[in-house]
């Protein structure tokens, strides 16, 4: 059990490109920097493999220098978010699995493991967080580079351990809404193209592809243990998605639903409580549960 609580409550965030931590937690973000928490956004890498969703911008150039874009894109929703800090541990984006850039010897795919988590212990060494947040470790969907954060974000809550002032509570972010189907039923009122659905080209091969890939994601997700109202921080949230131009179109499915909409159906957002190393009582509506003196 810990002694005293620290005057300064400090929240670390990893996430694996410029935008995922808007998408993701952009309201949890917004809400503990409004309560003077200290935040810290870790971004693996600059996202340099990214698609760019604006025909007008989707250029030679501009994807030559995408890595610089999203950092500007990245800096702008922090911003947006509050007094947010941000560290890049320097790697470079892995794209999706079976590409040539994922199979290429500098990203993070490929990058040495102990040495990443020990970039990333670095930086709990220097803020000293209470909180980590990652993801699951299936990278919530499968991605390389969430799913080297998560394990990198795993192993250095876990070398911290013995360490002074380690942190004491280990989360992952739960993904989505347990009112997905109403979600995904309001984005298609707003004109989104249903990507969730099965085309009607898929071919038996690619559905059982879909299937497979579904059933990992179910398996990876942890039960809902800790829920954070953000209602009043999806302004916030909102604004610093839009920040993110190169990759989330305005009529793409997280810009397309208005406020009002995310205050009906996603005025939370959830996680998993993997470690504790303080006590606890289940649901939590805190991520700092436990540690507020």
């Amino acid at each position: 059990m810990i002694a005293a609580m620290p005057e300064q409550l400090t929240l670390m965030l990893v996430h694996a490109h410029p935008d995922d931590e808007s998408i993701g937690t952009g309201g949890v973000m917004a809400r503990y920097a409004a309560q003077g928490v200290r935040v810290v956004c870790v971004t693996c890498t600059g996202g340099e493999h990214g698609e760019i969703v604006v025909p007008e911008l989707d250029t030679p150039d501009n994807h030559a220098r995408l890595a610089e874009i999203r950092s500007g894109e990245l800096q702008r929703a922090l911003t947006k978010l509050g007094r947010i800090e941000q560290r890049f541990l320097g790697y470079v984006d892995s794209g999706m699995m079976g590409t040539p850039e994922n199979d290429a010897p500098g990203s993070f795919w490929h990058a040495d493991f102990d040495a990443a988590v020990g970039r990333l212990l670095e930086l709990v060494r220097e803020y000293r967080p209470q909180v980590m947040v990652g993801y699951n470790d299936f990278g919530g969907y499968g991605h390389p580079d969430h799913i080297r954060a998560a394990l990198i974000t795993k192993a250095a809550f876990e070398r911290a351990a013995g360490e002074s002032d380690p942190p004491l509570k280990l989360y992952e972010t739960a993904g989505g809404s347990r009112r997905r189907e109403e979600v995904m039923k309001r984005a298609e009122e707003r004109g989104v193209k249903p990507w969730w659905t099965s085309p009607d080209e898929e071919t038996e091969e690619d559905r059982a592809r879909r299937e497979e890939h579904m059933r990992k994601m179910t398996e990876a997700q942890g039960p809902v243990t800790s829920v954070v109202d953000v209602a009043d921080f999806i302004p916030a949230k909102l604004a610093a998605l839009g920040e993110h131009v190169t990759q989330l179109p305005r009529d793409g499915f997280f810009l397309a639903l208005t406020e009002n909409d995310w205050r009906e159906l996603l005025p939370v957002e959830e996680f998993t409580l993997r470690v504790a190393r303080v006590g606890v009582r289940l649901p939590e509506d805190d991520l700092f549960a436990g540690l507020r003196g």
